[in-house]
């Protein structure tokens, strides 16, 4: 495992050493580059390992992945070994710093990389270079993993809602026609006598509302006020003329002249009030 580590470290510069164990992988998508090119690392990586390994026991020349790759050039280029380990941690810190690759917007777990990982580790260099080299057999390798055959359901499931959902409203087009075309019979013959009818109502309650303000009724006490006043003078006079008899004179001027002063005094009040 440390080996392993190691050679992530000079394999790929833009991680440093202490940083393999949580080197930056994305969620799995179908159609993102930056998915891709993290996959392809992760495979060169393994790759990487796997021949340092084998180097150690028997070959002391390192196998380096062919150029004729079909990923791109930033992908599977430098693969020089560092002569020293011991200068590389403090350059590779340096360079993972600088580099604006260092972000970890949208990184995956780690138990998601583990899991990449491990099902890479155990392949043969034969095997590792031929998903680096076929692209059908990385989309085939690509396709098979958990992630992406989650993103693969849900994309499916959601075609199939997205399609039950247009199929649903091409069969309502019929019945919104209908429901359009009775709208603009409504429109252009109930709905103008409706109004019609709603103009008349609210002129008949502005016309009420006018005559229950307190002005009108101050207005209509002063009226009466006035009658009532009248008619006493009229009684009066008739008493005078001795038309009516003193008990039923003064039965029905103190009558008047009470409803006279009441109104007299409701008048008052209300003019008070709206000062």
């Amino acid at each position: 495992m440390e080996q392993f580590l190691y050679t992530m470290s000079w394999r790929f510069p833009l991680f440093g050493y202490t940083e393999c164990l949580r080197m930056p992988y994305k969620k799995l998508c179908l159609r993102s580059s930056e998915n891709f090119a993290l996959l392809v690392i992760a495979i060169g990586s393994a790759e990487c390992a796997h021949s340092s390994s084998q180097q150690q026991q028997a070959d002391p020349s390192f196998q380096d992945i062919p150029t004729q790759s079909w990923y791109p050039p930033s992908v599977v280029g430098s693969s020089s070994r560092p002569s020293t380990p011991t200068s590389s941690s403090a350059s590779l810190h340096q360079r993972a710093s600088d580099s604006p690759q260092s972000s970890s917007r949208g990184q995956p777990s780690p138990a998601e990389a583990a899991g990449i990982i491990a099902r890479l580790k155990d392949k043969s260099i034969e095997e590792l270079q031929r998903l680096l080299k076929d692209r059908e057999a990385y989309n085939a390798f690509f396709n098979s993993l958990d992630q992406v055959k989650t993103q693969n359901n849900v994309r499916d499931e959601l075609k199939k809602e997205t399609l039950q959902l247009a199929r649903e409203n091409l069969e309502k087009e019929q019945r919104i026609l209908e429901l359009r075309n009775q709208c603009t019979i409504i429109r252009t013959t109930e709905l103008a006598a409706a109004q019609d009818r709603l103009t008349d109502l609210e002129r008949q309650k502005d016309d009420i509302m006018r005559s229950y303000s307190p002005a009108a009724l101050l207005d209509k006490l002063q009226t009466s006020m006035a009658k009532l006043d009248e008619e006493s003078e009229e009684l009066h006079q008739k008493f005078l003329e001795k038309d009516i008899d003193l008990p039923t004179f003064v039965q029905k001027y103190k009558k008047l002249r009470t409803a006279y002063h009441k109104q007299a005094l409701l008048h008052l009040a209300g003019q008070t009030s709206l000062r």
